[in-house]
């Protein structure tokens, strides 16, 4: 397609040639009705120059008769630039004045009419001329004809049609040639977005829709457009990541299956060696299923079709229920677990997400905060799990007294498999901490990680939720002795 044709098939140009014919059509009727109205005008002012006149001279007439009548028409008639008169006896025979010649009947019909007319001077066969005329019948028979050329009139009338019409073809010429520089402009930018998206297309994820700054409708599309494309680009790095690091995480409790079971059949020469065998071949496809669980469950609240089962719920119900289910495995890691959570916390989401988001953060806690984590001088250390009313916000927080992660790391183990040095020596995938950020987004809210001193203390920030009703177990006074 050549450029003027992809120029004419812009909708800017075609939006430019709908209003310019619409304002054209507007313009034209405006300029119509004033055309129009300047002629009536006009016609207003003879008939009332004319009337003046009548009246003037039929006083003349009952002052002196018919002979001061002629007398004052012939003065009048000689005077250059003057009206029509003529004075006809009652068998139309002309009397005095300047009209030489009528259109048959007029002098018959007494009132107004337009006419066709020639003046006594003019030569036989000259042009006509068309006036506006007045015949009034006076006393006696005589006929008395007041009259305007038409010729002013509608000279004026051309005058404002002839205008009209270049302002027309003027607005039409600058219209389209406006349209064309509008359409080029527009087009040159929606053929930069295009090409960039054909660069996007092609694998480059890092190209961006360019912005003019204008703030116009096509910069906040950019803009969103650039938005989106980030969201792709960083969710095409996470999937190339934890491709990668599916296949090193993965492989070594595969191989170790594989060669378990090869073993087994090696050397497992009764019924309760290859019991056993089984048994541990059990225990780590459980664990390679928890991995794929946690992956499921974090592409389910990153997809956000999680959204669809989200209902009211209370989070201190949520704190005080996990932390139950917690306690026990606290206790026996030499831990104390206290559920710190009063009142109501009202929160709109997926119950199950964010129970399992804060389960994750207490089982970290649990893992690193153990009595050969503790630097708290023999001190039995101790999580809290709190949740809070803060402003527009409720916190989950689950606080501990381990050893804590470094300022420099807290961003990156987020992410999935991410795991620090000296977390390696404890079983787990990585996931948890990645988990219960995608459900903190997912909710329109955000995973923090900070310095407990000594210790971690990871706070999930969700929206406030509408009122929740209590139960009626949950109305009476929060026990103070940690249990939950």
């Amino acid at each position: 397609m050549t450029a003027l044709g992809k120029l004419l098939r812009t909708t800017t140009f075609k939006l430019t040639l709908v209003y310019l014919v619409v304002f054209s059509l507007f313009a034209a009727l405006l300029l119509g009705y004033l055309a129009l109205n300047t002629r009536r005008l006009v016609t207003e002012q003879i008939n009332a120059t004319v009337d003046a006149e009548i009246n003037g001279l039929s006083e003349q007439y009952r002052q002196g008769g018919i002979n001061r009548l002629v007398y004052v028409i012939d003065a009048r008639s000689r005077r250059p630039g003057s009206s029509l008169y003529l004075v006809t006896t009652f068998a139309g025979v002309s009397m005095a004045g300047n009209v030489g010649s009528l259109a048959p009947g007029i002098l018959d019909n007494p009132g107004w009419s337009e006419t066709v007319y020639k003046r006594l001077e003019e030569p036989e066969g000259g042009a006509e001329h068309h006036a506006l005329v007045r015949v009034f019948q006076l006393p006696g028979g005589f006929r008395l004809l007041v009259g305007r050329d038409l010729e002013e009139r509608e000279r004026l009338y051309h005058i404002v049609l002839d205008a009209g019409r270049w302002s027309i073809a003027m607005v039409i010429v600058l219209g389209i040639a406006g349209g064309f520089y509008v359409s080029r402009r527009v087009l040159r930018r929606v053929d930069a977005m295009t090409e960039t998206a054909r660069t996007i297309m092609a694998g480059d994820l890092g190209g961006r829709l360019p912005v003019a700054g204008t703030g116009d409708e096509l910069d906040r599309l950019a803009l969103n457009l650039n938005e989106m494309l980030e969201r792709i680009e960083a969710l095409m790095r996470g999937l190339k990541e934890v491709s990668d690091n599916i296949a090193h995480d993965l492989k070594t409790p595969l191989t170790r299956l594989r060669n378990r079971s090869e073993e087994a059949l090696r050397t497992a020469h009764n019924e309760n060696e290859y019991r056993a065998a089984i048994e541990q071949t059990i225990v780590e496809s459980d664990d390679l299923i928890r991995t794929f669980n946690a992956l499921l469950m974090i592409a389910r609240a990153e997809s956000g079709h999680a959204r669809d089962n989200m209902t009211e719920f209370d989070a201190v119900e949520i704190a005080r229920d996990v932390g139950e289910l917690y306690e026990p495995l606290a206790e026996e890691k030499g831990l104390s677990l206290k559920v710190e959570a009063d009142g109501v916390a009202p929160v709109k989401g997926n119950r199950e997400l964010v129970s399992q988001a804060l389960a994750n953060l207490i089982d970290n806690a649990i893992k690193y905060a153990g009595p050969d984590h503790s630097k708290l001088n023999g001190a039995q250390p101790q999580i809290i799990v709190r949740a809070l009313n803060e402003g527009d916000r409720i916190l989950l927080t689950v606080a501990d007294s381990g050893s804590g992660i470094p300022a420099a790391d807290r961003s990156r183990v987020v992410e999935r498999f991410v795991r620090l040095e000296q977390s390696r020596s404890q079983p787990g995938s990585g996931l948890g901490l990645s988990l219960a950020s995608a459900v903190a987004r997912l909710h329109g809210g955000e995973l923090s990680l900070e310095d407990n001193a000594p210790g971690l203390k990871s706070v999930i920030a969700l929206p406030r939720g509408g009122p929740v009703h209590q139960r009626q177990d949950e109305q009476s006074p929060p026990r103070q002795n940690g249990k939950t």
